[in-house]
C-alpha cells in the first residue's frame, strides 16, 4: 500500500518531540518531586530531617533517619488512539498531528489528575496516609519533637479565613487570607523541634474555578478595595513569590490550598517506573488488513504519594 499521508514513524517522532518540549512545565512539578523507580513499589524513609547543629559537648551525637515513611505502589496506565487508514491518507491539514498533540496533552494532564485526586483525598484515608500515620491534611500531626500541629486550617487557626461570603470573597479578603495562611507556615516544626519553613520564600495557591478571580486580583493588584477606600496589597512586592494554580478538577467552592514550593523536599512524590512510551500497530499489520485502521498506544507505570505535610495546607473559608 502506498501512503501519501503521515506515516507511523512520523507520528511517533511527532509525539516524542512534543512530549520532550512540554515536560516539567505543568504545576504538578511545582508541588511534587519526581523520583525514578525500578520495582513494583518504593518506600521513602527520608522524610525525617537531618540533625540541626549543636554545640559539641561530650562527643558527636549521630542521628539516623526516622522509621516513618510512605510506600508508593506503581500502577500501569494506558491510552490508545485509533485512526482510520483513509483518514491518514486524506490528511491535508495536519489533523492527525493535532490528535497526537492532544494525546501528549492527555499524558501531561495525567500527573495533574493523579495529584488532584490525592489532594482531594488528603483529609481521608482513601489513597493513603502521610508519613506520620495521619491523614495528609489533619489537625493532630506529631513527628518526633514537632509537637501537635495542624495543616487543616479554618478561621480557628487563621481568623482571616472568615469572610463575608465564603464562596465569593473579595480580593481584599482573599489577600488577607492568603497572607495569614503563609504566615501560619512558620509555625511548623520538624521531627527535631526545629522550624521547618523559616527559609520559605516561594508558595503556590491552588483554587477552584469560582475563587480564581478574587485570588488572581489578590496576587496581582497593587491596591485593594476595602469598601471605605483602598490599601496597599501586602502580597505584591513583598518578600514572597506566589504562583496561582486554578484547578477545575476541584469541586469545592469554599476551600483552597497553599503549598510551599522552594524546599529541598516537596509536599508530594511523583514516582515513575516506566516513562511514557508510544507504540504503533500500523502499516502492514493484521489490524490494518482486517479493520483498515492504525492504533497508537501510550503506556506508563507511575503513581503519586504524600510527601512533607508541613509544606501543604488545606484552607476553608467561612
Amino acid at each position: 500500500m502506498k501512503y501519501t499521508g503521515i506515516t507511523s514513524r512520523e507520528v511517533i517522532g511527532t509525539f516524542y518531540e512534543l512530549l520532550n518540549t512540554s515536560m516539567d512545565t505543568a504545576w504538578p512539578f511545582l508541588l511534587g518531586m519526581l523520583f525514578d523507580s525500578n520495582q513494583e513499589s518504593e518506600t521513602y524513609k527520608w522524610l525525617g530531617m537531618t540533625p540541626a547543629l549543636r554545640e559539641w559537648i561530650g562527643g558527636r551525637q549521630a542521628k539516623g533517619l526516622r522509621e516513618e515513611g510512605v510506600t508508593i505502589i506503581n500502577k500501569k496506565f494506558e491510552a490508545t488512539l485509533e485512526i482510520d487508514v483513509d483518514s491518514i491518507r486524506r490528511d491535508k491539514t495536519g489533523q492527525i498531528n493535532i490528535r497526537i498533540g492532544e494525546l501528549v496533552d492527555r499524558v501531561n494532564q495525567h500527573w495533574a489528575k493523579l495529584l488532584t485526586e490525592h489532594i482531594i483525598a488528603g483529609s481521608a484515608a482513601t489513597l493513603g496516609l502521610a508519613y506520620d500515620g495521619q491523614f495528609f491534611f489533619d489537625d493532630d500531626h506529631v513527628s518526633g519533637d514537632s509537637g501537635t500541629l495542624t495543616n487543616l486550617l479554618s478561621a480557628t487557626e487563621v481568623p482571616n479565613l472568615n469572610v463575608g461570603t465564603a464562596a465569593a470573597p473579595t480580593a481584599d479578603e482573599m489577600a488577607s487570607a492568603i497572607m495569614d495562611v503563609i504566615a501560619y507556615f512558620f509555625n511548623y516544626k520538624d521531627d527535631q523541634g526545629q522550624p521547618i519553613n523559616d527559609a520559605a520564600k516561594e508558595f503556590s495557591v491552588m483554587v477552584p474555578v469560582n475563587l480564581y478571580s478574587p485570588a488572581l486580583q489578590a496576587l496581582t493588584k497593587n491596591n485593594l478595595n476595602v469598601g471605605t477606600g483602598v490599601r496597599d496589597n501586602p502580597l505584591v512586592g513583598g518578600p514572597f513569590k506566589i504562583s496561582l494554580i486554578p484547578n477545575s478538577r476541584l469541586s469545592t467552592t469554599t476551600e483552597f490550598y497553599v503549598f510551599r514550593t522552594d524546599a529541598r523536599t516537596s509536599a508530594f512524590i511523583l514516582q515513575e517506573e516506566e516513562k511514557v512510551k508510544i507504540q504503533a500497530v500500523a502499516e502492514g499489520s493484521e489490524l490494518e488488513f482486517n479493520d483498515d485502521v492504525h492504533r497508537y498506544g501510550v503506556k506508563s507505570l507511575r503513581n503519586v504519594g504524600y510527601g512533607q505535610w508541613q509544606f501543604a495546607t488545606h484552607c476553608t473559608l467561612s
